[in-house]
């Protein structure tokens, strides 16, 4: 078989670092930190069902659900590998009630959020699922870093990216200088850049939503997916509906072939009332890559997600994020 010769992710993250005659290659070791991490998790995922990694932990997280095994593994392994890397001076995790400090001694200029394993409750059913991560630069002096420094809008990141676990490896990060995508060739353990400067297409056929919902929705969500199956060739419609229910995955596939995800609010749990997902873990750094691509995300009163100031680690969010065209088409609807 003819293995893969071209552009592996540290070359690309080096030769990006050169580019910025300012950069002391702290950012550099972080990504290149994370990336061992990934692959490490990539391995037991692989492992999955022959490793006793599926299943629950028996615990619950801060968010009242189950942990899974895999989660557990995954979240234990970034901890490790960050604890002690020098890059980072302070992290917090989806799985983890309160900030992870780093080692003492150790603090480096950056600080690190992360959803361990997106999706863990497809782990079973073999649905792709992923590691999702987000760098800002720490607002703090010196030492073991706060809240603070975890607590930025989205829009003063400096990466952000993924790590998709399907029917084969991928990595998607962004540095703040387009979005590019790389394959793992599990035979040299090597990440090979498979998808050179990503651009979402502008406007899509596709929709990803869970109708499940839809009696719970704000009248204006419900008109705009109503608007989206109609009949109307000329407009393009009706969309096509895919959702995998595993946000990754659903992400990953609108920013290859464009499309729309929706995760509204509703009414159904007055205790989320700004929605599910997690600012933080989730809707930050997936803003930060679909705007890198050219696309749009925001909640569902129309905020830009980058323009969203955290007020707390685990604080929640509607997100609605995709193609330019369509996401332009859901904010027509939320003005009326």
């Amino acid at each position: 078989m003819k293995r893969p010769v071209g552009v592996t992710v540290i070359r690309q993250i080096l030769d990006s670092q050169h580019m910025h005659r300012q950069a002391t290659g702290d950012l550099s070791g972080l990504l290149t930190e994370l990336i061992v991490a990934g692959k490490i998790i990539s391995a037991e995922v692989n492992m999955a069902g022959l490793a006793d990694v599926i299943g629950v932990s028996g615990k619950t997280n801060i968010q009242g659900e189950e942990v899974q095994k895999l989660d557990e593994f995954a979240n234990n392994t970034i901890k490790r590998r960050m604890a002690r890397s020098g890059y980072i001076c302070v992290m917090t995790s989806e799985e983890d009630d309160d900030i992870i400090p780093v080692r003492e001694g150790y603090e480096g200029k950056y600080s690190l959020a992360f959803d361990p394993m997106d999706g863990s409750s497809n782990i079973d059913v073999n649905v792709s699922i992923g590691t999702i991560f987000s760098i800002h630069r720490r607002v703090t002096q010196s030492g073991q870093g706060t809240q603070d420094d975890l607590l930025q809008p989205g829009a003063s990141l400096v990466a952000a990216g993924y790590i998709i676990y399907g029917s084969s490896t991928m990595l998607v990060y962004s540095t703040g200088d387009g979005v590019h995508g790389f394959t793992l060739d599990p035979s040299v353990g090597e990440f090979f850049l498979s998808h050179p400067d990503i651009r979402i297409p502008e406007k899509s056929k596709y929709f990803s939503v869970n109708e499940g919902n839809y009696h719970y929705w704000r009248p204006e969500i419900q008109k705009f997916v109503n608007y989206l199956k109609e009949v109307d060739a000329d407009s393009g419609r009706p969309y096509s509906s895919r959702y995998i229910g595993s946000l990754v995955a659903d992400f990953h596939r609108n920013l290859i072939t464009g499309g729309v995800f929706l995760y509204p609010s509703d009414c159904r749990n007055p205790a989320k009332p700004k929605g599910k997902l997690r600012l933080l873990y989730e809707a930050q750094p997936l803003a930060f890559l679909v705007e890198q691509a050219g696309g749009r995300a925001l909640n569902d009163n129309g905020q830009r997600i980058l323009d969203i100031q955290p007020t707390q680690l685990h604080e929640r969010v509607s997100l609605i994020i995709g193609s330019k065209g369509d996401v332009d088409m859901v904010e027509g609807f939320l003005r009326g």
